[in-house]
């Protein structure tokens, strides 16, 4: 026998010597995570519209607007910019608020576009619902967000919650629309929503004060400042577009606000400060001529700290600011009060999410400047 045969037929016996290996099973797909915000089947839920209810951060009558999510009135399409009209459609600001003694929290709801987040700011702010509620203290404190994934959601907003009855608010998304909101709870619990509050703080400004950028509806210093001082807040931030325009003025008057807050110089130069902000200022006095009014100074950009351009540019916005003020105060102007903005978001460069707009650290930090000034208007 040759050799190689000789090698073929010894490795022959040997495989018929070893034990047969069976086929490994295929390996089993791995389970898919359990959504916890999911309802399941056997759930039996009481929805409530929270437009039987109505909701804070809504100044302006159902029959005066397009849509009950609206921020501005119908009117006003075609008297602001279509730029500021289409911006006041977003719901940023408003809140509902309601008593129940569940334990389990459900949300409905449908946003009006289908882009639910923005490069530089989730969808949890762009697009969600943002849950407090008040502990045994009477402080509001945060207890879940809904994160969309879709322009409509029906999903458990909060669940396990301990035993007993308390306040509850949801703040709408910042940055988008709503087409409709219901709340629910298990069915034979309580849901009792609660009327808006008189005499709402009215904030004008820019993209920040519309939320940019925010992680979450609940976290932009309007919120934050409504919860301190428990009071009602009105936003009227539009982003790129907070201009001190007689046009918006006219919609600011007709509220019947317990301050004014106007912090529109982040969409200002100084040239426009010195042509808009002494006439706006006298617009709201001839309207209200109690109501105090709050001017603020634009925050420095996180990054102006090397850009000699930037620090050109806020120091004179500041400085045109501050001249029309003093202007005011000399003319007899009462009830004013200015925030400086070197500070607003802090001195490390961290308080901006792309060195224009706040971050979460940054809203904090405004509303922590604006709180004082904020407690002498309204005589806390």
């Amino acid at each position: 026998m040759r050799p190689a045969s000789a090698l073929l037929l010894a490795l022959l016996c040997l495989g018929a010597a070893l034990p047969a290996q069976s086929a490994k099973p295929a390996a089993k797909a791995a389970p898919r995570p359990v959504d916890r915000f999911a309802i399941r089947p056997d759930e039996k839920i009481a929805w409530h519209d929270v437009r039987a209810t109505d909701l804070e951060g809504r100044a302006f009558p159902d029959a005066e607007r397009k849509s009950y999510f609206d921020r501005l009135p119908a009117e006003a399409d075609g008297k602001v910019t279509s730029a500021v009209w289409g911006l006041s459609r977003d719901s940023a600001g408003m809140v509902f608020r309601f008593r129940t003694d569940a334990t389990t929290i459900y949300a409905h709801y449908k946003v009006t576009k289908p882009q639910l987040a923005m490069p530089h700011m989730p969808a949890t702010g762009v697009s969600g619902l943002d849950l407090y509620a008040r502990d045994q203290d009477g402080r509001w404190r945060w207890v879940q967000v809904a994160r969309p994934g879709a322009q409509e959601m029906k999903i458990r907003l909060a669940d396990g919650l301990d035993a007993g009855e308390r306040e509850y608010a949801i703040y709408l998304p910042l940055f988008n629309g709503v087409e409709f909101l219901h709340v629910g709870v298990p069915e034979g619990k309580q849901l009792t929503g609660l009327k808006p509050r008189a005499k709402p703080v009215v904030f004008y400004g820019t993209s920040i004060t519309h939320g940019a950028c925010a992680t979450r509806p609940g976290m932009v210093h309007t919120g934050i400042l409504g919860r301190r001082f428990d009071v009602p807040v009105v936003n009227l931030g539009f982003s790129g577009n907070g201009r001190m325009d007689k046009e918006v003025g006219d919609f600011l008057v007709r509220i019947d606000a317990a301050a004014y807050v106007i912090d529109c110089l982040p969409n200002m130069n100084a040239a426009a400060v010195r042509e808009k902000c002494v006439p706006l200022v006298k617009q709201l006095r001839a309207a209200r001529p109690d109501t105090p009014i709050i001017l603020v100074e634009d925050r420095r950009n996180t990054d102006s700290w090397l850009k000699a351009s930037l620090r050109k540019h806020h120091d004179d916005n500041h400085a045109a600011l501050k001249a029309a003020y003093e202007q005011l105060v000399k003319e007899g102007v009462q009830g004013l009060s200015y925030v400086p903005g070197d500070h607003l978001y802090g001195d490390d460069a961290d308080g901006a999410t792309d060195g224009s707009h706040a971050s979460d650290l940054g809203f904090f930090r405004q509303a922590d400047i604006f709180e004082p000034f904020l407690k002498a208007a309204l005589r806390r």
